[in-house]
């Protein structure tokens, strides 16, 4: 048997080629080379080398880098028949990879020979692929990361105005549950900002105008509707469906104050967002991570200090700007990419189009986050009589 070492040093010597049955030699031992899947994918989900890394020959000069940044290490490249994999080892060399071969015969000799394949486990399909290829052209995203997307479960607070942005967004991203809970109907005052509902869904409960315009916009996705108020009486039985993350879209510290304490006990990272005529923010309350609502606001404010948008007024636009930027650190969280808003208030001036970032801190004397809570069960604060999920 050739050892690992001597084939290197037989590349070395310009060995263009490999045929199935030293590559497999080689891939049983412990410094195996790495395989490389040219082709497209359709031909991969029908099954590949396992442990294969699959990049298509046309992307191969511009992905490679991140897919395979060692350029020392043997790389055995193939395709179905060993055609494609000959192209795709030249260029490798010509990208200052030392160590290319191609397998000769491609995977064809290789299913001949009866070596193990591995299948994609529920891949996209041809349909899903056309629909988030633009998704599926991010390394950050990927099949891997789109497929993420769809097995996520996000909890929306409201179908107003923050949750209407928020919920089209993570709709056309493919998330592949979204829970809306809102107890209010459809009516003309709320037409001006609130973008999942129309002229035609006047009188119309929002959760269901919400779910329709979701299924028109994507039918991947379930809508599991919630035609109530969020109380501390219905919060963990709603909780108790299992979701990644929760976009809090409510314009009432009542409901503020609930969401926040929930995601606390449960251990699911929150994205706030609120808004006030021309100025919103947002921000991510990750528990164990940062800090949550009560480390900023240990208690709410009186109520004739805090007007909603109903008594204060709102630009119509604002909370397209807010709903987007919280639908855009969910999808962060449901994929674990990027640098989300854990412990930055992002602060946002329509006037003076202007975004100012406020440093947080997690609260050691917070009253359910910090190190001695004083809080323990839900408080509903029905001092406040606003509804419960109206923005």
């Amino acid at each position: 048997m050739t050892s690992y070492r001597e084939f290197l040093q037989e590349t070395r010597e310009q060995i263009d080629e490999i045929d199935a049955g030293r590559a497999r030699e080689l891939r049983d031992q412990g410094d195996a080379p790495l395989f490389l899947d040219v082709r497209e994918r359709e031909e991969w989900d029908e099954g590949h080398i396992p442990g294969a890394v699959h990049l298509p020959r046309g992307w191969l000069e511009s992905r490679v880098e991140q897919a395979v940044p060692n350029r020392q290490r043997l790389i055995v490249a193939y395709c179905a028949a060993g055609n494609r994999s000959t192209f795709a080892a030249k260029t490798l060399e010509e990208l200052g990879y030392e160590q290319v071969v191609s397998l000769s015969g491609g995977i064809n000799d290789w299913k001949r020979r009866g070596y193990p394949l591995e299948v994609s486990a529920g891949a996209l399909g041809p349909e899903q692929r056309m629909r988030y290829s633009r998704h599926l052209l991010i390394p950050e995203v990927g099949e891997e990361g789109q497929l993420k997307l769809l097995q996520s479960r996000i909890l929306l607070i409201g179908a107003g105005g923050l949750g209407s942005p928020a919920a089209l967004y993570l709709a056309a991203a493919g998330v592949g549950t979204l829970g809306i809970i809102d107890a209010d109907v459809v009516d003309e005052t709320n037409l001006q900002r609130q973008i999942l509902h129309s002229t035609a869904s006047l009188g119309e409960p929002k959760v269901e105008s919400a779910a329709r315009t979701i299924r028109e916009l994507n039918p991947d996705v379930e809508v599991k509707a919630y035609k109530e108020q969020l109380t501390s009486e219905n919060i963990e039985r709603i909780l108790g469906d299992d979701w990644d993350v929760i976009v809090d879209g409510a314009d009432n510290f009542p409901t503020r104050y609930l969401v926040n304490d929930a995601a606390v006990w449960h251990d699911i990272a929150l994205v706030h967002g609120s808004i006030f005529r021309f100025e919103g923010q947002a921000t991510v309350f990750k528990p164990k991570e940062g800090p949550c609502y009560r480390c900023l606001f240990p208690q709410p404010p009186p109520p004739e200090l805090a007007p909603s948008c109903a008594e204060g007024g709102v630009l119509g636009v604002l909370p397209g700007v807010v709903g987007s930027l919280q639908a855009s650190e969910a999808i962060k969280l449901a994929l674990g990419i990027g640098e989300p808003l854990i412990g930055r208030l992002l602060l946002f001036d329509a006037l003076t189009t202007t975004f100012t970032e406020v440093a947080l801190r997690r609260d050691p004397d917070c009253p359910v986050c910090g190190e001695n809570p004083t809080i323990s069960e839900y408080i509903d604060y029905a001092e406040f009589c606003s509804p419960a999920v109206r923005t």
